[in-house]
């Protein structure tokens, strides 16, 4: 077993833990009574941590490792400070933002985060141009690379009319929802996508195919941003270029479907039972996903909504957990990164169904809200879900701590 892999990924549940937790003591606080706690503070430390703590510092590690196995082992030494400094990153924001929230301290860690990224992205850039042999992935994840770099504009953006006190909400939405789209539809994405398309690589004659879906998709994520500021009037040019990139990733998403299903035999030669189970609960959870966002782009639609918090959470949840959580303990136990116990499996699936009761909980809470009804004990119920997810990653935790003794 890789001791790198071993080593680092271990951290990753671990901070995977400390989003659950934080996410448990949001819903605690909603349900009940907590003094001595700022709601808001909390939140941005869960979300800042949950975006660098967990999935930026899992994805670093894998593409890190990936890299290893094309260019040799030497690089993991060259990229051991720059995971670290990143962890430092996130465990400054983790404290800072639930200390004073927007402040000096936090927003410096979070600066400094951004400055880790672009040197992240300028070693690993050039390391990808020395691997001999061309292929989709490393278009994926030079693009992963660029939107992640991209989305730092919103986070900028935000400190720069926080810091001047600029309360334009139109402003505000935009910058927000800027850094969130070029995280989750650019890095996220395209770094998972990445991943995936170099384990594809040996179906040979569908390499084309998956060329297609890469530029597909790449071509849809700039105009797709719009799709999270539809209540922004812009011109007719752009809501058809935002039409065009809605079809562009249906497209994209149903050739990749078809290449997965029509090699469905192959592939699975390649993945444990576990981790093909949790790599297309992760697909089901992005045809959602798209489906969802496609119907967005009916500007009421859009409008109405954005207009309800449950539906936002839960589209949220559904994109960090559905697709991008499960994508990677799912890509983790498909290929054995880490050694795979009953425990690591029975966490695992802890984890999953307090994902699918805590999306089914929201969409019962949003759809309720959109006629203004209120659902019993829907709070008490939600920091059940809550408590499931954090189990779910204790078991994990402690399987981890069982395989390194």
């Amino acid at each position: 077993m890789n001791t790198f892999l071993s080593k680092w990924l271990s951290i990753s549940f671990l901070n995977l833990f400390l989003v659950a937790f934080l996410g448990f003591i949001l819903r605690y606080k909603i349900a009940y009574y907590l003094p001595l706690s700022n709601q808001k503070y909390i939140l941005h430390s869960h979300s800042h941590f949950a975006f660098s703590g967990w999935i930026t510092q899992s994805l670093m590690v894998l593409l890190v490792y990936y890299l290893s196995l094309k260019i040799g082992e030497h690089v993991l030494e060259k990229y051991r400070l720059l995971l670290y400094a990143n962890l430092v990153c996130s465990y400054g924001m983790l404290i800072s933002f639930i200390i004073q929230g927007y402040g000096l301290f936090s927003i410096s860690f979070s600066t400094l985060s951004i400055l880790v990224s672009v040197a992240f992205t300028i070693y690993f850039w050039k390391d990808l141009n020395q691997i001999k042999k061309k292929a989709s992935s490393i278009l994926w994840f030079k693009a992963a690379l660029a939107f992640g770099i991209v989305s730092s504009l919103g986070a900028f953006s935000l400190s720069y009319l926080m810091a001047n006190k600029i309360s334009d909400q139109n402003w505000y939405l935009a910058s927000i929802y800027f850094f969130l789209h070029f995280q989750y539809n650019g890095w996220f994405l395209f770094a998972g996508m990445g991943l995936l398309s170099d384990k594809l690589d040996f179906l040979i004659h569908e390499r084309k195919k998956l060329y297609y879906v890469f530029f597909l998709f790449c071509f849809a994520c700039i105009p797709a941003y719009f799709l999270s500021i539809l209540w922004i009037p812009f011109s007719g040019s752009i809501y058809f270029l935002l039409i065009a990139a809605v079809i562009a990733q249906l497209i994209a998403w149903a050739i990749m479907l078809n290449i997965l299903f029509k090699n469905k035999i192959q592939i699975s030669k390649q993945l444990s039972p576990q981790g093909k189970t949790l790599l297309i609960l992760s697909a089901i959870a992005f045809t959602i996903k798209l489906l969802l966002q496609s119907g967005s782009i009916h500007p009421a639609l859009s409008q109405l909504s954005y207009g309800f918090r449950p539906i936002i959470i839960g589209y949220l949840h559904l994109v960090l957990l559905g697709v991008t959580s499960i994508f990677i303990i799912g890509y983790i136990i498909s290929f054995k990164l880490i050694k795979v116990n009953k425990l690591l499996i029975s966490g695992t699936i802890i984890f999953v169904s307090g994902i699918i009761i805590n999306e089914l909980l929201l969409m019962i809470q949003g759809v309720a809200a959109l006629s203004y009804k209120a659902i019993p004990y829907i709070n008490e119920m939600l920091l059940g879900a809550a408590m499931i997810l954090l189990s779910g990653t204790l078991v994990m935790i402690i399987s981890r701590k069982k395989t390194t003794e």
